[in-house]
């Protein structure tokens, strides 16, 4: 079973890049979006054997979440029950026979860290979520989770610590997660894998130097490591400032 996420930072726009043809390509059960920034209506986006599965912001071209699926889902969950969190279009959960796949967009703590301590609200509120999930079935959270988790998952640790997306705070939540029985599948199949990123800013050239972080993840509960067949950063796909990621379960 083959799984796909990415930020495409504007689906409307992506669309206009060959997005019909890398879906094809990729040929996913599950293909999870995130930061779509549209509402329902505003793009005409259908795939034979697919379902699509939306989650808008309130706020228009802002965030978003959305699954195409060539499987039934059992139920299909919006956001995570939480008022304040539910707004933003953050959290599609599917729940499937075996497992619950949640597609997530992490809101960024945003410049001059201003948004951290929502952040960090949002982060406690988003693990009680998954945690509570995973006493029923086991997970695979995929998404821009908007960290990277290790000094090896950015070009430039020293001179980014303490900027959005490698704070200590986000980094210690990135680790609590994992510590509760999760996995990294990425860094457990490539556990010294070094520049391969998933995000580079427009500027600098950072994608043509390769400046960029891994922020992008599958992550599965500890007991579906077993089940891990390949995991994967699909660096040579362009038409976002991220690239997708792949994850296939036997």
């Amino acid at each position: 079973m083959k799984f796909i996420s990415w930020n495409v930072n504007g689906l409307r726009a992506v669309v206009q890049k060959n997005f019909a043809e890398t879906f094809a390509a990729l040929d996913a059960d599950f293909f999870a979006l995130q930061e779509t920034k549209m509402q329902p209506g505003q793009l005409d986006i259908a795939y034979d054997g697919y379902t699509a599965y939306w989650n808008s912001a309130d706020k228009k071209g802002y965030s978003g979440t959305a699954i195409f699926t060539r499987h039934q889902p059992l139920s299909v969950t919006y956001g995570i029950g939480i008022d304040q969190h539910d707004h933003e279009g953050r959290v599609i959960t599917l729940e499937m026979p075996h497992f619950y796949l949640v597609n997530v967009y992490t809101p960024n703590s945003q410049d001059q860290l201003r948004r951290l301590d929502y952040r960090m609200e949002w982060e406690a509120d988003f693990q009680s979520y998954l945690k509570q999930l995973d006493t029923q079935k086991p997970l695979v959270v995929c998404g821009d989770m908007n960290v990277a988790h290790q000094e090896i998952d950015l070009k430039n640790p020293k001179s980014n610590r303490h900027n959005a997306g490698f704070t200590d705070e986000e980094r210690a939540q990135m680790t609590a997660l994992l510590q509760s029985g999760f996995t990294d599948t990425f860094r457990h199949l490539h556990p010294d894998a070094t520049d391969i990123y998933s995000w580079w800013s427009y500027r600098f050239r950072a994608r043509e130097k390769n400046a960029g972080w891994r922020i992008d993840y599958f992550l599965v509960s500890d007991r579906l490591v077993p089940n891990v067949r390949q995991a994967e950063i699909l660096t040579d796909i362009y038409g976002s400032d991220h690239c997708p990621v792949m994850l296939q379960l036997l």
